[in-house]
């Protein structure tokens, strides 16, 4: 098969990210401009100022995209974008994008689901191998994926509430951490111990829940404070992060031994918190199972993992017309049997 040259575009929350990826595993170029600064003052991101972000740099960074890449649209054989889930009007001001540029150019449009981008993020530094197991765990997800081959997905457990991104970002703002909270607690909770005994919210099953724990944490903040008494913010950190990876682990690790899965991937933005890496490390090396974590620059959002993903619906000639539309919710539940229905 010709080469297959995809430029990607991603834009589901803060982050205008625009990638040229080659046959699905090599980037040749990924610009990404984070809005993190404009989002911190109000301690998390405003849907309305992340689309008034996105219209601003979106050329800027289409342009930055094929500069770096070496590349004109005369090189590129299909347009991608993230059709859902996320913020429906930063998904917009991409997916509009995306189809100017198909219709201007004549290139084929192919929409591509978030999550599968994040799982396919692993695939660009390393081939996916089958069957496998996903842990995706973001600022707005929470899943456990199976795949028996590529675009087979398979969830089987999400969150049921908050996801832990989400969660992290609210006990960050309790101990009065900036904005994003996720690191800031994972680095925090390295000067901590777990002292307060937070519970480990395990549900039925695979699906998660943390909007109790969230809660507990808060809770035991507020009591402690109207008593007088001190809480070293340390101390809640380490109690909460190691709350969390308990419960991911042990849910992730049944899922394995269950499905009989010796391949597990992380990925998301939570992927890159060091306590989760550190314990998935060791417990995955006891069992003799195969663990794959991307770098740090492809767990948060960014579009070369929208195009690895596009690769794969691009030979399934898996491609949309131009009344595309954004979904903020859109299920993950397919497989590529069903993709030519």
């Amino acid at each position: 098969m010709n080469d297959i040259t995809i430029l990607a575009v991603e834009t589901s929350c803060d982050e205008t990210a625009v990638s040229v990826v080659r046959n699905g595993r090599e980037v040749l170029s990924s610009s990404v401009n984070s809005q993190i600064e404009s989002h911190k003052r109000f301690g998390g991101v405003v849907p309305e100022i992340a689309s008034r972000h996105h219209v601003e740099n979106m050329t800027r960074v289409i342009d930055d995209a094929l500069k770096n890449a070496h590349v004109t649209m005369d090189d590129i054989d299909a347009v991608a974008v993230t059709e859902g889930p996320g913020l429906i009007g930063a998904l917009l001001v991409g997916i509009n994008a995306a189809k100017a540029l198909a219709m201007s150019h004549n290139k084929p449009l192919i929409p591509v689901h978030h999550i599968a981008g994040h799982i396919y993020a692993n695939h660009i530094v390393e081939p996916l191998k089958f069957p496998l197991l996903a842990l995706i765990v973001s600022g707005g997800h929470t899943e456990l994926v199976v795949m028996q081959n590529h675009l087979d997905f398979e969830v089987i457990g999400e969150t049921r509430d908050d996801a832990v991104g989400e969660a992290y970002d609210k006990v960050a703002r309790t101990i009065n951490l900036p904005y994003p909270g996720g690191p800031e607690v994972d680095r925090l909770a390295t000067e901590g111990n777990d002292t307060l005994n937070f519970p480990r919210p395990i549900l039925e099953g695979y699906d998660f829940s943390f909007s109790g724990l969230k809660s507990a944490v808060i809770n035991t903040l507020h009591n402690k404070r109207q008593k007088g008494e001190t809480v070293n913010p340390a101390d809640v950190a380490a109690s909460f992060q190691a709350s969390v990876i308990d419960v991911l682990c042990k849910k992730t690790l049944a899922a394995l031994e269950s499905y009989h899965i010796n391949e597990l991937i992380v990925c998301g933005g939570v992927a890159a918190n060091s306590g989760l890496r550190g314990r998935l490390k060791k417990e995955t090396a006891a069992r003799g199972i195969q663990l794959h974590i991307p770098p740090l620059a492809l767990c948060t959002d960014n579009a070369a993992m929208i195009g690895a993903a596009a690769y794969f619906l691009f030979q399934q000639q898996h491609f949309a017309d131009y009344s595309l539309n954004g979904r903020s919710t859109i299920e993950l539940n397919i497989n590529a049997d069903d993709l030519d229905k």
